[in-house]
C-alpha cells in the first residue's frame, strides 16, 4: 500500500479465516476453496457444522466428517479442522477468526449465502466474508451431488477424494462404485 513518507503502517497481524460447513462428504471443491482460503489468511479452520442447514440429516456422523477432513488436510499446517455448534459468528470469536470464507458454485446459491453473510454481519461487524468460487472443474461439484451419483453406483473420483469414494461405498445401501 502506498502511503505518505514517514508514516509506519502497523505490521499486519495473524489472520484466521473459519471455512464452515457440513462437509457431507467433503469434496475436490470443498479441498480447493480451503487451500485457496491460504492465499487471503495465516491459518483456515475447516468448521464441521454439527447441525447442517440444507439437509434433514447428515449421512455420516460429525466425528465421520471431521476424520475424513483431517484425512484430507493432513499434510497442510495452516489448516486445522474442528466442530462447531450454535452460532458460528461465536465459534469465529472463540477461534479469534475475522474472515468467513464461504463457497459459491452458482449464482442460486448466492441469495442464500448473501443472507446469511448479513445476519453475521449484524451479529458481529467485525467480522467479514469473503465468497471464493471453486476452480472451474469443481463448479458442479457438491456433497448432495456426490451421495446421489455414488448411490446409484457412479463413480466419485472426479468430484470427492479416493477414500472419501470408499466410505460412500461402505455407507451406503446401494455400495455405490
Amino acid at each position: 500500500p502506498i502511503h505518505p513518507p514517514g508514516v509506519r503502517m502497523p505490521p499486519r497481524t495473524h489472520l484466521t479465516a473459519i471455512y464452515p460447513g457440513s462437509f457431507d462428504p467433503i469434496t475436490l471443491g470443498h479441498e480447493d476453496i480451503a487451500k485457496r482460503s491460504l492465499r487471503l489468511a495465516d491459518q483456515v479452520v475447516v468448521a464441521v457444522a454439527h447441525r447442517a442447514t440444507h439437509q434433514k440429516s447428515p449421512l455420516f456422523t460429525v466425528e465421520e466428517r471431521l476424520e475424513l477432513a483431517r484425512e484430507v488436510f493432513g499434510d497442510e499446517a495452516r489448516i486445522t479442522i474442528a466442530s462447531f455448534q450454535g452460532l458460528l459468528v461465536d465459534f469465529a470469536k472463540e477461534r479469534g477468526a475475522r474472515l468467513i470464507i464461504r463457497g459459491l458454485r452458482a449464482v442460486s446459491d448466492f441469495e442464500y449465502e448473501m443472507q446469511m453473510s448479513l445476519i453475521n454481519r449484524r451479529l458481529a461487524g467485525d467480522l467479514e466474508t469473503v465468497f471464493m468460487m471453486p476452480s472451474e472443474e469443481y463448479l458442479f461439484v457438491s456433497s448432495s451431488v456426490v451421495k446421489e451419483v455414488a448411490s446409484l453406483r457412479g463413480d466419485v473420483s472426479s468430484m470427492a477424494p479416493d477414500f472419501v469414494g470408499r466410505a460412500l461405498r461402505d455407507r451406503l445401501p446401494s455400495g455405490g462404485k
